[in-house]
């Protein structure tokens, strides 16, 4: 492994390490960082006021519109802080974006090709910067995010995501020390700040005068995720993320559900749950084997996998008029060594196991079934 690649790989993994900390915050860092933050926008020092995780933050925090630029006042001193300060983010990234594209895109090209170098360091950051944005946007900060929605029902003024703010540091990050990007001087020192912010809370929300941080939670549970060093988020018998006010949220192999998924799930729960993905889920909680029992769903037909040898293709009738379920195994083994048996929804007027199968894949019975392995 070259030394860029041993660079890289430390630098997505360090920045990971910030997006799922459990340890306390360090206050002092974090009030030091944003309290910089209000100075660079021209507002004194605020207050702070530290919760146990975001959905106590919510007394705190005044319900706040978003505004756009257009109907903002005139004078930039004018505008709310929570305007400012976004305005002054979106500045800073503007202008590494520049340098970062100064590394991806060849001399002579205009700034918009989608034509990019591809030497290696650069090919490691792009890479690395990826796998940390699938890991913390999508699979880690996204479910939190959802989550903290229903608490809210509506928009609780502008909040930064402190720690999970990492699945955009760690892209600068990685172009610098990798990619080769040169930052202006101010650029990299108020970059650092941001960097601090991650590295020692979690998620604030600024407000003239008083900014409401949350501590990081107590538990984060994950699982891999790909070939590149991603995670998502999922507990099989608990919540996937804790906060120490008990405040939690639930996560099944990356898909966020209900606390019920986990802790009760039943034929009758899912026969009520109007979410496809939920009900998928609570089913594989359950056990495809219990559920087909309770529920009492009907074989329709079953057929040796062409695509899984050993394994059998196994299609229930949902009884709900409309659809049937194809049960199949996995054919690729799990950490665990053992293969994932899971179920996929086809339209009721199938009545063939191998037609179901082709017809997940967009192919026919006659199709699938010449496939010599399927994943």
């Amino acid at each position: 492994m070259t030394a860029a690649r041993l660079e890289a790989a430390a630098i997505r993994e360090e920045w990971l390490g910030h997006a799922l900390s459990t340890s306390p915050a360090d206050r002092a860092a974090a009030e030091a960082g944003i309290s910089e933050l209000y100075r660079l926008i021209g507002r004194k020092a605020p207050a702070f006021v530290w919760v146990r995780s975001p959905a106590e933050a919510l007394p705190h925090i005044p319900p706040t519109p978003r505004l756009c630029s257009a109907s903002l006042p005139g004078r930039g001193e004018d505008w709310p802080l929570s305007s400012l300060l976004a305005d002054r983010y979106a500045r800073l990234r503007d202008r590494l974006d520049v340098c970062v594209d100064r590394r991806r895109i060849p001399a002579g090209w205009p700034p918009w090709t989608t034509k990019l170098r591809t030497s290696p360091e650069e090919e490691l950051s792009r890479e690395a910067s990826d796998s940390v944005h699938q890991s913390v946007l999508d699979a880690v900060l996204s479910p939190i995010r959802l989550a903290h929605k229903v608490v809210t029902g509506k928009s609780r003024g502008l909040v930064w995501y402190g720690q999970h703010d990492a699945h955009w540091l760690a892209h600068y990050e990685l172009w610098r020390r990798v990619g080769g990007a040169a930052y202006a001087h101010d650029d990299a020192r108020e970059l650092e700040i941001w960097a601090v912010l991650a590295r020692s809370c979690g998620w604030w929300w600024p407000t003239e005068g008083l900014c409401t941080v949350s501590e990081r939670p107590v538990e984060v549970n994950t699982e891999p995720s790909g070939g590149s060093g991603q995670i998502r988020l999922h507990a099989a018998d608990g919540p996937a993320v804790r906060f120490a006010d008990a405040w939690s949220v639930y996560s099944w192999h990356g898909t966020r559900v209900p606390r019920w998924v986990m802790t009760d799930p039943s034929v009758e729960r899912i026969a009520a749950e109007s979410n496809a993905e939920v009900r998928r889920c609570a089913i594989e909680r359950l056990g495809w084997d219990a559920y087909i029992e309770q529920a009492g769903l009907e074989l329709v037909g079953s057929a040796l996998d062409p695509g899984n040898q050993g394994s059998e293709l196994l299609l229930y009738d949902m009884r709900d008029g409309f659809s049937r379920v194809l049960l199949a195994v996995n054919g690729s083994l799990e950490r665990d060594g053992r293969r994932r048996m899971y179920g996929l929804t086809v339209p009721a007027s199938i009545d063939d196991p191998l037609t179901a199968a082709g017809w997940t894949y967009g192919l026919s019975a006659a199709q699938y079934s010449q496939l010599v392995r399927r994943t």
